[in-house]
């Protein structure tokens, strides 16, 4: 009978680590169209230069809704400063990942679910946050011209290649800081994309770029830290500090094998309309 309790604790622990990847896969779902929630008519408490931002979301049927967002003015009609369009920029750019941006969340949480240890974070995330800024720089300043067309249907097959490598490796790769690095700057080319469809006010392009890449960078570590955080709990309810055992069988394996799934079938959605 003695071995009954530890039964029960070990069939709770596995309900918890289902509850939560089910909350991993949902996450990204959770506000489909958030400027519904904040942008009603005769709400003016949201900047309506960011409602405008926020509508740049994915329609049911996987198209893009283009806006221009009326950044050389503000509310009032009047031309914004640099502090008061860097912090537009900051906003779009934090909305842009959460709760947007969809496909680089599942890429980020992909990293997190491959690291085992904290230096593997960092070293991988350091290597993504260099790589989109430099192509998010370039492409937005017009040095190069990725087609979205192209562009796209990587960022979708990046996200199913890092959590497919999730399930044959327990610990970082050598080999995985490079590929995130050339995969960020994929994703870079993914943000100027966005970027480029922002009304842009006259004489402040770098300050909104530089504005808008603090508020991805910001939005990102929201991503990381709220990962984290569940993480943490997760190993501790399963008794696995080390992050190895059961909680990479009843959490990274899982959570890469859904991750990898949703990003290939991304890139199918994204190569044949």
């Amino acid at each position: 009978m003695g071995h009954y309790p530890y039964m029960t604790l070990r069939l709770h622990n596995i309900a918890r680590c289902l509850t939560a990847i089910t909350a991993l896969a949902l996450v990204t779902l959770a506000f489909a169209h958030p400027e519904d929630d904040f942008c009603s008519p005769g709400d003016d408490s949201i900047d309506p230069a960011l409602c405008a931002a926020l509508a740049e979301l994915n329609s049911s049927e996987g198209k893009k809704t283009k806006s221009v967002v009326p950044s050389v003015l503000d509310e009032s009609g009047n031309e914004r400063s640099i502090v008061a369009t860097a912090v537009l920029y900051v906003s779009i750019g934090i909305r842009h990942i959460v709760p947007d941006g969809y496909d680089h969340i599942l890429f980020v949480l992909a990293i997190f679910l491959a690291s085992v240890r904290f230096r593997d974070l960092l070293v991988q995330v350091s290597a993504f946050t260099v790589a989109h800024t430099v192509t998010l720089a370039l492409a937005a300043s017009g040095v190069i011209t990725p087609s979205p067309a192209v562009v796209e249907p990587l960022i979708a097959l990046t996200i199913g290649f890092v959590a497919v490598e999730n399930l044959f490796f327990k610990n970082m790769t050598p080999w995985r800081p490079a590929v995130v690095f050339a995969f960020g700057l994929i994703h870079g080319m993914g943000f100027a994309g966005f970027f480029g469809e922002l009304g842009l006010p006259p004489g402040q392009f770098w300050s909104a770029l530089v504005s808008f890449n603090v508020g991805v960078e910001i939005g990102q570590l929201i991503v990381i830290v709220a990962a984290s955080a569940l993480g943490l709990a997760l190993r501790h309810a399963l008794n696995d500090p080390t992050g190895t055992r059961q909680y990479r069988r009843f959490v990274v394996l899982p959570g890469s094998a859904l991750i990898g799934v949703i990003g290939f079938w991304w890139a199918v959605e994204r190569i044949i309309p």
